[in-house]
This record gives C-alpha cells, structure tokens and sequence, in this order.
C-alpha cells in the first residue's frame, strides 16, 4: 500500500512540474524559443517545418496562421512598456523605430469572444506604407477611443487587447535576441 501511495505521489508531483513548465513556456517563453524586445515577444521557430515542441504547444494554443519563417515575422504585445495589461479603455502611444523591413503592419486584436477592437468602418490596421515619420525615422501612433492627431487607430469596447507587429523581410531580423534590437514603445498616456 505505501508503494502504491508513492508511485500516486511521484506521478502527481511530475504531472504538475510537467504542466506547470509548460504553462510557464507558453505564457513567457523566453528560454523556450521566444524572444522578447521590450513588451513584444516573438516565437522564431514559428515558419520553420519542424519546429520544436513548445513552439508546436504555443501554435496549437494561439490558432493562428504563421508565417513560414522565408516570409517574416510577427510580434506580439500583451502589455505596455511598463509592463501593464493593454486595456481599450486606455490612450496609449506607439513610438520610436522598426527593425529595417520592407513591410510592416500594425494591428490591435482581442479574443474572438471580446468582441471587436476597432469601430465597423474604421482602419483595423497601419501599414508602415502609410505612416508618417519624423526626421530621424521614428513613427508616432496613437491608440485611443478619442480622435488624436497623426497617425490614429480608434479601439472601442471594453477589456484587454494585444497588438501585433507583423514584420515582412526576414534579412531584416539579424539583430533579433541581441541588445541591439529595437522595436517601438508602447506608452500608456491616460485611463
């Protein structure tokens, strides 16, 4: 009866470490195969044909269709720089330089069940395209239900969003995971 207990024991304890390790490798991933700049994270091993098991774990949680890793990459914010939630019923501002890119996109997203982030008829993304810059090259974006000057995307609804910064040219991600990587600030301006 004690080596049943035991053996109950040992397997309990190794199915919760397992799940737990897991959990932790989705929700921050940085020693699994995620690199982090700032609030955004990015899963590199995304495009490729094999890509490893906790990669494979975080694709089958998100649903998503990735890009192949020949046509680039897309990061995700959860949080402000200053590591708070992004809510929809905050102003925040998006700042500062892209990695070189040919392309790029920025779009806010929610869970389907949350509704919709940005108002029927209203821009659901930017593209880098169709930005203004300023003298050294960094963008100035604004997010907010409020109209705010340059370049705006107008959120709507309650609760939290993600922003995704989808990047197209994988020649342009060299620096990636080193100190000399940049990508843009998320300031959160007003509740």
């Amino acid at each position: 009866m004690m080596l049943l207990r035991q053996i109950g024991v040992a397997l309990l304890t190794a199915l919760v470490f397992g799940m737990g390790l897991t959990w932790v490798a989705l929700e921050n991933g940085r020693l699994f195969g995620a690199v982090s700049v700032g609030p955004w994270r990015a899963w590199t091993n995304v495009g490729l044909p094999h890509p490893d098991p906790y990669t494979r774990a975080y694709i089958a949680e998100t649903g998503a269709l990735n890009l192949g890793s020949s046509e680039g990459l897309q990061f995700i914010a959860t949080t402000d720089s200053a590591n708070r939630t992004l809510d929809r019923g905050c102003r925040y501002r998006v700042t500062g330089l892209t990695p070189p890119a040919r392309f790029w996109t920025l779009m806010p997203a929610a869970a389907l069940d949350a509704g919709p982030v940005t108002p029927k008829g209203a821009p659901t993304h930017l593209v880098s395209t169709g930005l203004a810059r300023d003298a050294k090259g960094r963008i100035n974006i604004a997010l907010s239900r409020t109209l705010a000057g340059g370049d705006w995307l107008e959120l709507e609804g309650p609760g939290a969003f993600t922003l995704v910064l989808t990047l197209y040219d994988p020649s342009s991600f060299s620096t990636l995971g080193s100190d000399e990587a940049e990508l843009p600030r998320i300031t959160r301006e007003a509740c």
